[in-house]
């Protein structure tokens, strides 16, 4: 879930990225940037710290929060650095912030958008710097008023003191004195790491309480005045519009108000919305769903009617027949699998998923002639505004997005869909429009992760090491119909290059082959890595197997000793193989791996990089001689560098894992006469809270000092370790998810 800041090339100095003032109720603010936009030099206040009169704080939040605990990581920065109590803090919401500058689109309050577990580590330096800053403010303004020298002057939570004169003042006395200070042209220095008190330690995230008791504000819960509701009914068929329909009797439908055609982008275009529909407008969602359902459409189905799942797959295998494209050939792969003593092949089926986050999409958007106002859960607020400036031809200053907290991300809401059709509609009726999603709509129109049919080939010497080692992949890109995109770069979105085992075995090709199925697909939870981890952990444990060798020394004896090696991918510029071998180890021992076992019992292990993370599993299964699954056991260990918000970390940890196991038992998405076939929990089954363990184990692994984000890092390897798990237990191997009932056969 890559997320690209791309507002603006305009540049900030240092001056404009951290400034300081007083509200206008006195307090001291700290905040960013002060851009002096074309019609004058007008300070715009960004991320900012409040510190009111009674000794509250304020720490403003930036960034979207989609459950990955960054409204709570990245104020913490902030509060340590300033020396507060974290009880005394409290968090703002903001919105997102751009203006217009002479060099074009700038932040306000910085990048704004979250995916690729990015929120943290783009933010790490920046954050403790504010608080930082707005100390050594009040240490300055403490140092005046007494006449001594700052250096002579400390803080302790929320007040400087000087142990010269034996004087203290809390910070609410001494903030308009803060806020009148001109601020220095070097960025003060940092907190020694051990001296934190908030930053690394266990705090519930901020947001818990009113998660529980229902207060907290999805975008589902908007409601604004002289609002109207809208859904959209779109076309069932891949890349088809409606023919014609009759509306006559939803028109009849008591509180529909309008009903009309939303066209969708021509076949081969970018996306800007997903589909061509039917949009019906009301008083309520209930009256538009119901005027929805009294529609009389006939759809034109498209260019290609009879599309299916089964012709997708043989497709997939025909193409792996032939030669692809090659994208990576170190060494010379032909010699050494040709000179191999033990060559092996597997091919591994990985499926379309849905996002199926709780929350269906939904979008509140008011056009006038010179303004828009969206508000929308959303992972890129940023593109919410590309979004409606495409639908309403306005100016991205002129849009103002409010983004509330998302419930369920996973890539989805980095697509900003629903906010154009939500914009569309407002345009045309004239009315604020809140635009709902139901649960149907969400599974059947998605940018699903893509599927494909990965070939692994490894020869191997005399002596089990791995000599030549090659990945084909069959699949349809998630790059599909992005703007800009050309045909030869595809395959980037599906392969990364420097993935293990790039630089440890030294003879490596890298194929692909594009299959064009129309299909709409997106990011989906730790992209291609989902799929990767999978086929790759799944290859190793095969050759394991074939070979006689055990599968955990195979790991180890590839990942060797701890060094930093090239990484250019997402995630990099080093990728240390030690530290996966590290977690392996781990998560071995704990599971007690290699012990003797009962009958019908396995433990299957897996690790894998993943955007700058590690992550390793055990997971120990039952399966009886009836092919009934159990997952006995799970024990899970994350390295991500420095752990900045241990409770979100775990909590990330396990989520990871839940969803990967969840998505490897049962999930798939399928197309027969060119319709999604799933429609609901009832054909799209998530996995059950009986299907987990209480043995559920999840440790962090602390590193060195610079933290990484986790929100995709826990759920790559999951899937690969319960199929090796299942490989142990009962001797059958998975070469195709989901696995539904694979056991029983």
């Amino acid at each position: 879930m890559r997320a690209e800041n791309t507002a603006t090339t305009a540049t900030l100095s240092r001056r404009q990225f951290v400034i300081a003032g007083a509200s206008a109720t006195g307090a001291f603010v700290i905040g960013l940037p002060a851009i002096g936009t074309a019609a004058g030099d007008e300070r715009q206040l960004g991320y900012f710290v409040e510190i009111l009169a009674d000794g509250r704080v304020i720490i403003g939040s930036n960034q979207p929060e989609i459950g990955q605990g960054v409204r709570t990581a990245l104020p913490m920065l902030i509060a340590e650095e300033l020396d507060v109590d974290w009880d005394k803090v409290s968090i703002r919401a903001m919105p997102l912030g751009i203006v217009k500058t002479e060099d074009g689109y700038a932040w306000k309050y910085g990048g704004q958008g979250v995916g690729g577990s990015t929120g943290l580590t783009e933010n790490w330096q920046y954050m403790r710097e504010v608080g930082a800053t707005a100390r050594q403010q009040l240490i300055r303004a403490a140092a005046e008023r007494w006449g001594v020298d700052p250096e002579s002057c400390t803080t302790e939570p929320g007040k400087v003191v000087c142990a010269e004169i034996g004087r203290s003042l809390p910070y609410a006395e001494l903030a308009a004195d803060a806020a009148a200070l001109p601020l220095p042209a070097e960025a003060p220095a940092l907190k020694a790491m051990d001296d934190y008190r908030i930053v690394g330690k266990q705090h519930g995230s901020v947001d818990v309480r009113d998660i529980v008791t229902g207060k907290v504000r999805y975008g589902i819960d908007t409601r604004e005045p002289n609002m109207r509701y809208a859904v959209i009914a779109r076309c069932p068929y891949l890349n088809g519009k409606p023919e014609s329909f009759d509306d006559s009797a939803a028109r009849k439908v008591a509180g529909v108000l309008d009903v009309f055609e939303i066209e969708g982008p021509a076949l081969g275009d970018p996306y800007q919305i997903l589909a061509s529909g039917i949009a019906v407008v009301a008083t309520s969602t209930w009256a538009a769903i119901k005027g929805r359902e009294a529609l009389d459409i006939t759809w034109n189905k498209g260019p290609d009617p009879s599309a299916n799942s089964a012709d997708f797959w043989k497709q997939n295998a025909a193409m792996l027949e032939g030669v692809g494209q090659v994208v990576l050939d170190d060494g010379d792969f032909n010699a050494s699998i040709n000179s191999a003593d033990t060559v092996i092949t597997h091919r591994y089926e990985v499926p379309f998923v849905n996002h199926a986050p709780l929350e269906p999409q939904n979008c509140y958007a008011r056009v006038e002639a010179d303004f828009c106002h969206i508000i929308a859960p959303t992972q890129m607020p940023s593109g919410a505004s590309r979004s409606a400036a495409w639908a309403t031809g306005l100016e991205r200053d002129q849009i103002h997005v409010d983004f509330t907290r998302v419930g369920g991300g996973f890539g989805r809401r980095l697509t900003n869909d629903y906010v154009a059709e939500a914009a569309l509609i407002a345009k045309k009726t004239g009315w604020p429009i809140k635009l709902q999603w139901t649960r149907e709509d969400d599974v059947q129109h998605d940018f699903y992760r893509p599927a494909g049919l990965h070939e692994m080939r490894a020869g191997l010497a005399g002596n089990g090491k791995i000599t030549a080692w090659t990945q084909r992949l069959a699949s349809a890109s998630k790059y599909y119909r992005r703007a800009n995109m050309p045909d030869e770069n595809l395959w980037e979105a599906e392969l990364y290059v420097d993935d293990f085992p790039r630089r440890i075995v030294d003879n490596l090709r890298l194929e692909y082959f594009h299959n064009d199925i129309g299909v709409p697909r997106g990011s989906w939870r730790a992209p291609a890595h989902t799929a990767n981890a999978w086929v790759v952990q799944s290859f190793i444990d095969e050759i394991a197997h074939e070979t006689g060798q055990d599968p955990l020394q195979l790991r180890l004896d590839l990942y060797g000793s701890e060094r930093e090696l090239e990484y250019g991918n997402h995630g990099g510029p080093t990728f240390n193989p030690g530290r996966l071998a590290r977690l392996l180890r781990f998560v071995a021992e704990r599971s007690g791996y290699g012990k003797s076992l009962p009958a019908g019992h396995g433990i299957g292990l897996a690790s894998h990089f993943t955007f700058g993370g590690y992550a390793a599993h055990a997971i120990e299964v039952s399966v009886s001689k009836s092919g009934d699954l159990s997952i006995e056991r799970i024990v899970a260990a994350i390295d991500c560098g420095y752990a900045v918000h241990p409770n979100a970390v775990e909590a990330q940890l396990q989520g990871g894992t839940v969803d990967g196991i969840s998505t490897a038992l049962g999930l798939e998405i399928t197309v027969k006469d060119g319709q999604i076939q799933q429609s609901n929990f009832h054909d799209y089954p998530l996995a059950r809270i009986a299907a987990f363990p209480s043995r559920f184990e999840a440790h962090i692994l602390p590193y060195d000092d610079v933290p990484t984000g986790v929100g995709e890092i826990g759920l790559p390897t999951a899937a690969p370790a319960l199929t090796n798990a299942i490989f142990a237990a009962s001797g059958k191997r998975i070469r195709k998810l989901p696995i539904k009932d694979q056991l029983k056969t």
